[in-house]
Formats: structure tokens, sequence, C-alpha cells
């Protein structure tokens, strides 16, 4: 039993319609005439033309066909999925607004009752339609599709003397209805077990309703969610099921399991070493620091630092701030210790955790109100000095995502608008989710110039031993550099399938589990003794030679659920032990990342093993190179910049390199952009970086290569896209 109802969502008051079965669709303007005219209608015009992928492209695409009206509207058709438990078959939400109707998904979960709307994926539509996104329309709801989804329609539709532009079930087909024609369309579709009425929007979910939701098939072995499918709640998912980390009580901060701090501890054993050859000592300082000290930096620090105020029942005489970053912390110091230019270079890091409250939509390890880092802190003579190191620290970053997490980036510099506000400059590595399509900054190293040193600030001063009258002083050059847990993060999204996670084995904790296989009711206990007892052995000498390894003897789980838990740990290699391999004097083993399947003898394990891993971290790596060049486009005309951002690419684009048109880019790529969920980031593109390696792309021309943002001359081929 469903409903037709009159609702508001946000600013306009819509109509709501129910329904419940699936789908056939009509697949070309003649199909879809055929089915107006039997119901009486006659669209004002029905045109074909070029492909479009975009409400941009498709209006831009109306406006020059002769063909179509002088006045129209777009007729926008967004499909939402609830967030249902597993074995729930999912109601889609269909939503059909005027195209400056704003459509909040939250608003519209409260009025229909339902939890988390997230927008459709192309597999959702696919199986429901048979349409893609760019080829549905309010015509995809037929008597067989329209008891099986929700529908929502802004009724200002209904009362307005516009004429409407619908996709006739093809991106390159469109016809156009009048208000009144789609209400009629809609109520031919109503049958007697359809009644309409007026029903209030629901109440809001209390606490209790909320924390029962929120742990809601939380025992559940399998992820329960595809990647490509739902890509926020499979993110979520794998990084519970694989026992990386718990939610806290606090909104954005989380409990770090030792499953994920494992990695952090790779990473920082990995680093260490590297940055101690250059030079670099490894301190501590207070996370608290004073408001007077905090002051000195108040036109970069903004509303993100977390205060304390009170202690026990009384409140300070002046609040003290938990360290957003450690600059105010750290330089006082500096100025103390750098007396000469013989104390040059001052090389200095912390491992700590930092606070930022600013948050409103916290993602772990993405986003999150404390994490941890390491922030490099250094002072030179020069400026050449200061640079050197900047790119000497960008490169370890960037061969600490590539060799470690076989993740790929590109090392480049931050535009004016995006660098470190107190920086000289910003150099950066930027990743790429292909899932999400959104760019991430992996890490950065800042050149902060004299910015800190200089007399108002933090008076780090010595003699200029370059200076011929020997009287000369200058301010010490300085940079910051920081590479957070992150990390984690990005190659959980990047290498993570919908089994769960996939672990490079450099970083796992355990490269190689060993699980006993093949017993049976039948077998003796000294059958399985002798089973469990090779494995063990195994292990052991796995472990002996420098392979992080472990048996899973548990007598109270079956093979299959210990295949399944280590698979969603994403332990990279697994070896099977049974009575017909104790028989042959064997293993089998089998890789994470590809499930292949290869018997290996017990006498080869001391080569095989390690050769194995390495094999598979180079593949990982390769794989994922392989998935970001692809997503990486070279753009040269404004009409492909936002439909390579809406097919999940970062458009590269030549650029002129000026922040007015930096800002234009990112409002005009965001009105102009697809409907996105709302706790997703901006739809708006920004620019990622300028890379090093410009030679990658066609040779940048002075005075003929226009910038593709406003046609001005452009200077360098610049990164732009949607970014975490």
């Amino acid at each position: 039993m469903g409903s037709y109802r009159n609702r508001a969502l946000d600013k306009r008051s819509l109509t709501t319609i129910s329904r419940k079965t699936a789908s056939t669709t009509m697949n070309s303007l003649e199909s879809v005439a055929q089915s107006l005219t039997r119901l009486s209608i006659t669209p004002s015009a029905s045109i074909t033309h070029a492909e479009t992928n975009s409400p941009a492209s498709w209006r831009e695409t109306l406006l020059a066909t002769s063909s179509a009206p002088k006045s129209f509207e777009l007729i926008k058709t967004l499909v939402y999925k609830p967030n249902t438990t597993k074995t729930a078959i999912p109601v889609p939400v269909v939503v059909i607004a005027r195209e400056g109707t704003e459509t909040s998904s939250s608003a519209l979960g409260k009025m229909l009752n339902l939890k988390e709307l997230s927008l459709a994926s192309e597999d959702l539509l696919a199986d429901f339609f048979a349409l893609d996104k760019n080829s549905l329309s309010l015509l995809s709801l037929t008597s067989e599709t329209f008891p099986k989804v929700v529908t929502v329609v802004d009724a200002s539709i209904t009362s307005s003397s516009s004429t409407f532009a619908l996709h006739a079930l093809s991106s390159s087909a469109t016809v156009f209805l009048s208000g009144q024609d789609i209400l009629s369309y809609l109520r031919k579709l109503e049958t007697d077990e359809l009644k309409y009425d007026i029903a209030a929007a629901p109440s809001k979910p209390t606490a209790k309703e909320k924390e029962v939701a929120k742990i809601d098939g939380a025992v559940q072995i399998a992820i329960g969610v595809k990647k490509e499918v739902d890509f926020s709640a499979w993110y979520q998912s794998v990084l519970i099921k694989a026992e990386m980390l718990e939610y806290y009580s606090i909104s954005g901060c989380y409990v770090l399991r030792p499953w994920s701090y494992s990695i952090w501890e790779e990473i920082q054993n990995w680093f260490n070493k590297k940055i101690k050859a250059m030079g670099v000592q490894n301190v501590y300082f207070p996370m608290l620091v004073s408001q007077q000290m905090l002051e000195r930096e108040k036109d970069h620090v903004e509303a993100e630092v977390a205060w304390v105020t009170r202690a026990g029942g009384s409140d300070l005489e002046e609040p003290v701030a938990i360290r957003p970053t450690s600059e105010t912390v750290m330089y006082p110091y500096y100025a103390k210790w750098i007396k000469s230019h013989r104390d040059l270079p001052l090389k200095l890091n912390q491992w700590s955790n930092v606070v930022r409250w600013e948050l409103k939509h916290p993602q772990p390890f993405l986003h999150t109100r404390e994490f941890l880092w390491q922030e490099g802190h250094t002072a030179h003579l020069t400026k050449a000095e200061a640079d050197k190191e900047v790119r000497e620290i960008l490169n370890l970053y960037r061969r600490l995502y590539e060799e470690l997490l076989a993740v790929p980036v590109i090392p480049g510099i931050k535009s004016e608008k995006e660098k470190f506000s107190s920086a000289l400059y910003s150099a950066t590595i930027e990743g790429f989710i292909p899932s999400s399509g959104r760019g991430v900054q992996a890490a950065t190293s800042h050149c902060l110039g004299q910015n800190f040193s200089r007399r108002e600030m933090f008076n780090i001063m010595v003699e200029d031993p370059n200076d011929p009258s020997g009287q000369g002083k200058t301010f010490a050059w300085q940079n910051s550099w920081r590479l957070s847990t992150r990390t984690i993060g990005v190659m959980t999204m990047v290498h993570g399938d919908n089994q769960g996670l996939v672990l490079p084995p450099r970083v796992a904790s355990i490269q190689a589990v060993v699980v006993p296989c093949g017993a049976t009711a039948k077998s003796s206990d000294e059958d399985r003794a002798r089973i469990n007892n090779a494995c063990d052995d195994l292990a052991k000498s796995l472990i002996d030679g420098g392979i992080r390894a472990k048996a899973d003897l548990r007598e109270y789980h079956t093979p299959g659920y210990k295949f399944n838990v280590w698979e969603q740990k994403g332990v990279p290699l697994r070896l099977e032990i049974g009575p017909n391999d104790l028989a042959k004097q064997q293993t089998l083993t089998v890789r994470r990342d590809t499930g292949a399947k290869i018997p290996v003898a017990f006498a080869d394990l001391a080569t095989m093993i390690p050769r194995m891993l390495e094999t598979i971290q180079s593949d990982m790596f390769q794989r994922a190179l392989a998935e970001y060049n692809a997503h990486v486009k070279e753009v040269i005309r404004w009409e492909d910049f936002v439909p390579t951002l809406d097919s999940k690419c970062i458009a590269v684009i030549p650029w002129c390199e000026r922040e007015a048109c930096e800002d234009d880019i990112t409002e005009r790529s965001d009105r102009a952009a697809e409907p996105q969920d709302e706790r997703a980031p901006s739809a708006g593109a920004k620019s990622l970086a300028t890379p090093f390696e410009q030679e990658r792309w066609s040779p940048i021309k002075p005075g003929e290569t226009k910038c593709v943002g406003c046609g001005q001359g452009a200077k360098r081929w610049t990164m732009f896209g949607r970014s975490y």
C-alpha cells in the first residue's frame, strides 16, 4: 500500500508518491511519443540532439538547437537510496523537481522517515530503470516501475506556466511538457490503492533511536556494502569490520585499534630512519598553547581552535588552546636556542596529536577533530638551503606513499589560494580516490620563508656570515612539513574491495596467516593435531625468516570463517594446510589482492614467500598507478571541464594562476555540477597542484595557450578537481 501526498521540501512544496515493484523502460523518442499520445498528452516539442552528460551541457545543447522552445526550464530527476540493512531490498526515492529547487536529502529523509538518504549509484539506476543518470526522467515511471519507488514531485511544477524539458529516456533526446502535462502523466499512474492525502513531516528521531540505528548490524561478519554502490558506507564498514578503529563518544574522535596503529608504527619507523639520516632530531613540545602566544598567528589560525577554559570547578584566568599546529609553541624556543649562524641549521621533528574543531562532517582518518601526525620544523641560514629541504622532504613523502602504501601520488606546488597561509609557498603530493573521483592532499612540505622569524613575530635572527662588513644581520629561513594518519585512510580507500581491507605487505602487521583446513567429523584428534602442528611450525619458520606471520589455530571457528575474517582484515597472503597438503609436503597460498591460488612446496617457502610478498606490493602499486593515470584528463575547453569532473576524473588545464580565476572556476563548476550528497564535500573544483612534471602534457605556448577558466594567457598546467 502506498500513498500520494502533498508535502514540503526545503523552500518549495513537493508532492509525494509511493510505490512497490520494478521496471522496464522505453528507449526511443518514438516510443515515448506513442506513450504520451495514449495518455492524451502532446509535447510542445520533441527533439534529438548530441549526447549530454551534465545539466550544464544539456542546457547548452538545447539552447543551440533551433527546434527547441526559446524559453524553458530543465526538470532534474534525482534518485536517492535509503540506508537499509544488508538483507533489505532498497526502495529508491525519486525526486522530480525544477532545476532551481533545493533538494535536501536530510529534510527529505525526515519527511519520509527514512535513514541517511544518499544518491543512488549507476548500478542501482540500471537495476531499477535500465537507464543511466543522464537519461533518467519522470518518463521512466511506468505502471511497472511506479509501485516500486517513492516519488517526490516539486508541486510548483504543476502551478507554473513554464515549459519544462525532460530527458526522453535518453541523454540525446528531449521532450518539452507543461506542468499540467506532468501532473496528468503522474495521475495516470495512480491506482485505487494509491490515495491522495496530506501528511505531516515525520518527527525527529530520539537520541535512543539514533543510537540503535548506529549499531544496527554491528555484529555481522560480512562487509555488507558494495564499494561501487555506496562508497561512504563501504568505507565505514571496512574500518569497523577490519578492526581498524572504533567510534568514540565525541564526534570526530576515534579509537585507533592495533590493526591500524601498527600501520602508523611502520610509517614512523620508515620515516624516522630517513629524516635522522638528514640530521633531523625528534623532540616533544607541550600540547597547550597560551592565548597570548597563539595571538601571534591569529591571521592564520581560524575557528578550528579548541580552548580549555576551566580547571576543576574554577574558570581559568586565561584560556589555553589545544595545539592545532605547533609553530607558536616551538618558535619562541628557536629564538632562544639560535644565537649564531653556527647554530643553523636546526632540524627538529615531533610525533604528536593535534586538535582542530571546525569539522561539520568528520570522516575517519581523512577529516577528524583529533589526529596523529609528525610535524618537522627546521631553520636555515639561506633560502637555497630551505628550498632544497622542501623538495627532499616531499620526495620522502612520495616514496613513503609509493614504496610502503603502494599509493601513487603527484608532486607539485599549491596555488596561492590553497597554500598554507603562513607559508611563502607550499609543496604537496596529491593522491586520488577513483571510487569517489576526489583528490586528496596526501602530505605537504612548506617553505615558511622569513614570515615567522621576522622581528615582530619570533625574532629568530643571526649575524650574516656573508656580509663583508661583519655587522649584517639576517632572519632565519624556516620550513615546516607534515604527514598524518590520513595516510591510512587513503590507503584503505585506494586498495580496499568488496571483501574488505587489502593491505600492502610492507605495512601489514601480519603478512601471512596460516590456516588449518580439511579436518572433518571423521578426523581423529591425532590428525587434527598433526595439521595444527604443521601450521604452527610453518608460521614459526616464516617468522624466523623475517616474515610477520601467524597461525590461526582457533578450534571454535571453521576454516571458512577464518578465511573471511583475514580477508576482511586484508592480510596479504593466506597459507592453507590440510591432510592432502601434508601428504604432498606443500601449502596452498592464496593472494588477498587477486585471489590467485598457488601451491608451494614446504622446501621452497623460505624463498617463495618473500618473493610473493614483493610481487603483491609491486602489483598493488602498478594497478593503483594505472587507475590514477586513467583518471587524469587533459582539458583545454571549459565545455569539457565539468563533465570531466562528473566522470570522476581530475581535469588538468592550462591556467593563468590568478586567484580570482580560481574562485570563479570553483563557483562555476559547483553551479554546473550534478547534484551531490549533502554529506559529501563541495562539488566545486579547486586547484589541487601545479605538477612539477609539466612535460607530461602539451607544451604551454606563451601568448598562445589560453587559460581554460578565463581565457587569459596560461602559465602552467594545473590539476583541478573535487577533493576531500
